[in-house]
């Protein structure tokens, strides 16, 4: 196993939640587009992790579900943030943006210090 994979995947799995209501509140969204998204982005995240996820989110009442027709196959499950989900977005964006701040301003120095040699 490549030793940069592990660290990824453990902070992925602490930010997935926070990734699929960003993807939401863009606009309704179903769980394989999801994580479709997530790959175009650079997060690669099975199907096998994504709807474990939505469940909670639902149970937590922080998600909406909406079933529609598919064009040419069964209906589809839409995911959008309730009202709830909204503002722990917000809450956890502006907390993410202060914690990578952070990180950042410990580890850059190092990176770049590094990278002179």
């Amino acid at each position: 196993m490549e030793e940069t994979s592990v660290p990824r995947a453990q902070w992925l799995r602490g930010v997935l939640d926070m990734c699929l209501l960003a993807l939401m509140a863009q606009a309704p969204v179903y769980g394989y587009e999801m994580t479709v998204r997530l790959g175009e982005a650079g997060l690669d995240v099975a199907d096998g992790s994504i709807y474990p996820a939505l469940a909670r989110l639902r149970k937590r009442g922080l998600v909406e579900v909406e079933r529609r027709a598919g064009d040419s196959g069964p209906a589809r499950t839409y995911y959008r943030p309730s009202e709830a989900g909204s503002q722990l977005l917000r809450s956890w964006s502006h907390d993410w943006s202060g914690f990578t701040a952070s990180v950042g301003s410990i580890v850059t120095p190092v990176t770049h210090k590094e990278s002179e040699h």
